[in-house]
């Protein structure tokens, strides 16, 4: 599978998730993919209860096909997905590409303050053992 082969070996977020992780995520999501002469290059997917909040997570577009407009296109359809309107809340956890989500109407945590979560960056690893 393609997304877990990015997820797992190409990026920080993911690195060394198990397939059947990858495989129940996807499962569980909206997921929109890109394609190329049925090659995927690129992926993103949204958690949500389509009526309130969004969780736009493991987006990606391959290095050969980045700097094309792809990315920029992808999240622009994400956004005008019609279960995807009227949202109270968008999530998004990310260290690269602001300058693009913030196109979208994606702001830094005005009140950090307010922000909690459970985190366990070793899960993929333990999974493993």
């Amino acid at each position: 599978m393609s997304i877990h082969k990015f997820l797992s070996n190409e990026t920080d977020w993911a690195n060394g998730i198990p397939i059947n992780t990858v495989k129940t995520s996807i499962e569980n999501s909206l997921n929109f993919g890109l394609y190329y002469e049925n090659k995927q290059i690129g992926f993103a997917r949204i958690i949500s209860d389509y009526s309130t909040i969004a969780y736009l997570g493991d987006v990606y577009i391959l290095k050969e096909y980045r700097g094309k407009g792809l990315s920029k296109w992808l999240i622009n359809e994400i956004m005008e997905h019609p279960k995807l309107q009227g949202l109270r809340r968008w999530i998004l956890l990310t260290d690269t590409a602001k300058w693009l989500y913030k196109k979208f109407g994606f702001t830094e945590i005005p009140n950090p303050e307010f922000y909690m979560e459970k985190h366990n960056s070793n899960v993929y690893y333990r999974m493993k053992n």
